[in-house]
């Protein structure tokens, strides 16, 4: 039977369950990623597992989130990082070495690999042909540990493309053309593959940042062909040991499938406050900006940046504008300070930020209050770049770099026109610039211990989730729309310093939706908690869209959640709120959300039973007395976690039966 790429991959890792759309299935992980913004508590919860040293091919600790250190945290958490990784056998990525996904793509994905990351953004490495996947850190530590990763058996979305890309139309238009095809919702349990002719004119740093930005579909992952392209890209990394050619079967079928021909793509934007939100450059330009930024895992590869800088040779950024770059990894910012292009940069303008994500995470290089501000970035959450009611459009390079020299929104094909600026047509190098004098490689294991495992007093270990109570007594905590990311659950920027610290991180939580003079989310819910109550989120569709961040089912935890009752709920996210006995349930009638109110009285009676073998619950509503049916949509391992009391205590369980 044909087979796609995706049913390839899994058939060779596949452990448990069967490859059948909807059915749950478990896999081996070849390799993990965590980075320090959710890595600390990853291997915090790795080391609960009371497993010494991970039992991956490779795993790999990056620290490229918190990298400012105001205060002791940021440092207390990457001393923790370094000396835990060289102890459990896991590589480690320095600070300043650049972002995980560019890193992990340039020098440890490979064809054919399952990859599972602690990054919502891990299906970057999906531009090699890797099966990468972002998750919870509790279910990428059981990864670690030599567990299986437990998914339901996706769907598969081929794209195919055709015709090749014309001069100014970039990658990062072909992927927010199809953000506006298939949306920010409705795509859970989904793979994209692309195939098509099309995708031979693609280098693999393109791929990478349609894959990359495939995460704001709310898909598992997207994976491109392991091709000559690929084979091209390892070489220049030496590291062509690892490839091998993957195609789909000519005869594959596809559940859904989108066409998509390159040479008719325009430049694209996505629109404040939403990925999806595209509209073509031509329409919005004219739009006067005062800030641009090029940078973020989707778009700083070496590629990018040098496209950057030969469009600004000679030439200034509008003095309105202020103009930063980040370089993707120290790989490139080292290659463009060799070859010239980082002075390019300089000279026209350009502030050079650290490589790492800085102000794609809000930290950093917020804009101006009423200002635009074009950003290459993957997400344009409200508010995430750090301004409230900000206004935040997600381009390509070439577009922000037209748009910086002109002080306005500006179609980079109008620049001939314009400037007498041409298209610079820009290649691979011959060679990439290998050190990696920054990755530390893991203590062998007889040398163990003499490495001293250093917890700053920043680094408290999370509590542990209360078991399901027989018949839950809640009360509404919060009622919130459609759309609800987690960033909204659980702010970045300035916040991100208390990750490894739960009960301080957790004062934010919902922290956009505080009243001044107002008790705050979590004054509320540990009140409830501490009577005895459990709270409750009621939302609308696509509830916790954007990061893997776990912190936002492990904090609302700690101040008492016991359930979320939406219209759906994103992929991610409901995993994470089941690793920690939070329990997901779906309203049978979407419509019912109408129902409930804030601060209203819920009772589920028999909830324990009904989790342990039933497809659906009723609500009470006590403050009216309407009956709500929800609906229970668990696999049988997501009711034994639920059961256990999460997932750390699922797996110790499981352990002791052995």
């Amino acid at each position: 039977m044909a087979q796609t790429l995706t049913y390839k991959i899994l058939a060779r890792h596949l452990v448990e369950g069967e490859l059948k759309a909807g059915h749950p299935i478990g896999i081996r992980i070849d390799q993990t990623l965590t980075q320090d913004a959710t890595g600390t508590t990853g291997f915090l919860l790795f080391e609960s597992m009371g497993t010494a040293r991970v039992q991956t091919e490779l795993s790999v600790s990056y620290v490229d989130h918190n990298t400012a250190q105001f205060g002791p945290e940021n440092h207390n958490d990457h001393l923790y990082l370094q000396t835990i990784a060289a102890k459990s056998g896991v590589y480690h990525s320095r600070p300043g070495n650049g972002i995980c996904h560019q890193v992990h793509l340039e020098r440890f994905a490979r064809p054919g690999a399952t990859l599972l990351g602690s990054d919502s953004h891990t299906p970057t490495c999906g531009g090699i042909g890797c099966l990468a996947i972002g998750a919870g850190g509790m279910d990428v530590a059981v990864a670690m540990g030599g567990g299986l990763f437990y998914m339901d058996c996706p769907k598969v979305i081929g794209v195919e493309l055709t015709g090749k890309l014309a001069d100014w139309v970039t990658a990062k238009d072909v992927i927010l053309k199809l953000l506006g095809i298939l949306t920010t919702k409705g795509n859970v349990g989904c793979v994209v593959e692309y195939f098509g002719k099309g995708v031979e004119t693609l280098t693999v740093p393109q791929r990478a940042t349609i894959a990359n930005m495939g995460a704001e579909m709310g898909v598992t992952t997207s994976i491109f062909p392991s091709d000559k392209r690929t084979l091209e890209f390892l070489e220049l990394q030496r590291r062509d040991g690892v490839y091998g050619p993957l195609y789909a079967d000519p005869e594959a079928s596809y559940d859904r499938t989108v066409r998509l021909n390159l040479a008719e793509l325009e430049p694209m934007a996505a629109c404040p406050s939403s990925p999806d939100n595209i509209e073509p450059v031509s329409q919005i330009a004219g739009r006067k900006i005062h800030q641009v930024v090029i940078g973020s895992c989707t778009n700083s590869s070496y590629m990018d940046l040098m496209m950057a800088a030969r469009m600004l040779e000679d030439r200034k950024i509008d003095p309105m504008v202020e103009f930063a770059v980040a370089p993707g990894s120290r790989q490139v910012l080292e290659m463009i300070a060799q070859n010239g292009a980082l002075t390019l940069l300089i000279a026209a303008g350009a502030r050079i930020l650290e490589s790492a994500c800085g102000p794609c995470i809000g930290q950093g290089f917020s804009p101006g209050s009423g200002t635009v501000s074009l950003r290459t970035f993957n997400r344009n959450f409200a508010g995430r770049t750090g301004t409230p009611g900000d206004q935040c459009y997600l381009v390509s390079p070439e577009t922000a770099v037209a748009s910086a020299i002109m002080g306005e929104i500006t179609d980079p094909r109008d620049l001939k026109r314009l400037m007498g600026i041409g298209y610079p047509k820009i290649k691979l190098p011959q060679e990439f610039l290998i050190d990696d004098s920054m990755i530390e490689k893991p203590v062998p294991l007889d040398q163990v211990s003499r490495v001293e495992v250093l917890r700053g007093p920043t680094i408290i270990v999370p509590e542990s989730p209360k078991h399901l109570p027989e018949k839950l007594d809640g009360q509404v905590l919060l009622k919130c729309g459609d759309k609800i990311t987690t960033d909204h659950i659980m702010p970045a920027g300035a916040f991100l310093k208390y990750r490894s610290n739960a009960p301080q991180y957790s004062k934010y939580v919902f922290h956009c939706f505080n009243e001044e003079g107002q008790p705050t989310f979590a004054e509320r819910g540990l009140s409830l908690k501490k009577q005895g109550i459990g709270g409750i989120i009621v939302a609308g569709e696509s509830y916790g869209q954007g990061s893997s961040r776990e912190h936002a089912a492990l904090c609302p935890m700690y101040l008492g959640v016991r359930a979320v009752i939406a219209k759906s709920i994103e992929r991610i996210h409901k995993a994470n709120l089941i690793n920690f006995c939070i329990v997901p349930i779906e309203f049978d009638n979407p419509d019912d959300y109408d129902a409930v109110s804030v601060n209203d009285r819920i009772e589920i009676a028999g909830l324990a039973e009904a989790v342990k073998h039933l497809d659906a619950v009723i609500i009470v509503n006590q403050a009216t007395n309407v009956q709500i049916k929800g609906k229970l949509t668990l696999s049988a391992r997501d009711r034994d976690i639920l059961l256990a009391g999460g997932l750390l205590a699922y797996t110790h369980k499981k352990a002791m039966d052995r």
